[in-house]
């Protein structure tokens, strides 16, 4: 399908941005990869991906260009130090894909307006983690100027089960705040009812059982049910980077902020402060178990 489209640069290569990739070649495009830690690159060329020793090169090779990186002073960099921005060639288009927040998102927009308003900018932030990113199943919260839709349409289609265009750049990030607010409660309906669950005697997969097939129950929770039941805590989505988020929100309300929003990121800061923030999120049952016996 996308054998005669544009080459695609992506920067960052993490956990997400590596699904990506591989959604992308298996998809038919020509991808050129860059990361700040190059080992990150070394699976993604052996499976056909070029590997660029800086993200200018990379950026200055692909007619459109996606950052996924960690948070908003990572893109920054990438764009200003690492060279990506002023590579970029005259009508290219930079699909930003990191969750960096409203003020990180304004940020970006200032530094495109100020520099490079030759080329285009879409704040395009996803729903999904490890295992969608890998599968192509992500839904892409996708923002900026219509006339760009048609030119990343086989790239979103290849990423993503699903792309809502949202408006102006800046909508998706917001969608992605509600977005992630929804998934922490969702992560906290799960890891405070199997916390209860223990303590009063019963086993994961009688909850399961009992909730599995009942409206009350996500797809993702039922998945996470049974990784929890057989004490799966590996990162599908670190608890760090899901509480990054929840600070996003926090951020976004200002001082008017929701108080049990507050409760939900202390609790998760004192998880985190205990070394396990590159868990996943679901790590959080685990802690809630443990309190049991420290008091």
């Amino acid at each position: 399908m996308a054998a005669t489209a544009e080459p695609v640069a992506v920067l960052g290569v993490g956990t997400m941005g590596h699904g990506m990739v591989d959604s992308a070649l298996r998809a038919g495009f020509a991808v050129i990869v860059w990361d700040r830690h190059p080992e990150a690159t070394a699976v993604l060329g052996d499976r056909g991906a070029e590997v660029a020793e800086t993200a200018a090169e990379a950026a200055g090779r692909a007619g459109i260009v996606v950052t996924m990186v960690p948070d908003a002073d990572a893109v920054m960099s990438v764009a200003r130090d690492q060279g990506m921005l002023a590579a970029l060639a005259p009508g290219a288009i930079w699909v930003q894909m990191s969750t960096i927040g409203l003020a990180g998102t304004d940020r970006v927009e200032a530094l495109v307006r100020s520099e490079r308003p030759d080329i285009t900018l879409l704040d395009a932030p996803v729903s999904g983690s490890k295992d969608p990113a890998e599968q192509g199943h992500l839904i892409i919260f996708a923002s900026g100027p219509e006339e760009a839709r048609r030119r990343v349409a086989p790239l979103f289609d290849a990423l993503g089960q699903r792309t809502l265009w949202v408006g102006p750049a800046g909508a998706g990030t917001r969608l992605k705040l509600v977005n992630n607010t929804w998934l922490a409660f969702t992560n906290e309906a799960v890891a405070a009812s199997v916390a209860l669950a223990r303590r009063l005697g019963l086993d994961v997969s009688t909850v399961a059982e009992a909730i599995g097939d009942g409206p009350l129950i996500s797809g993702w929770q039922a998945a996470k049910l049974q990784r929890i039941a057989r004490g799966e805590f590996a990162a599908q989505f670190a608890l760090s980077l899901a509480l990054k988020d929840v600070h996003l929100a926090q951020q976004a309300l200002g001082d008017d902020r929701f108080a049990v929003l507050d409760c939900l990121a202390d609790e998760w800061q004192r998880i985190v402060d205990q070394g396990l923030g590159d868990q996943d999120l679901t790590v959080v049952t685990r802690e809630l178990e443990q309190q049991e016996g420290s008091r």
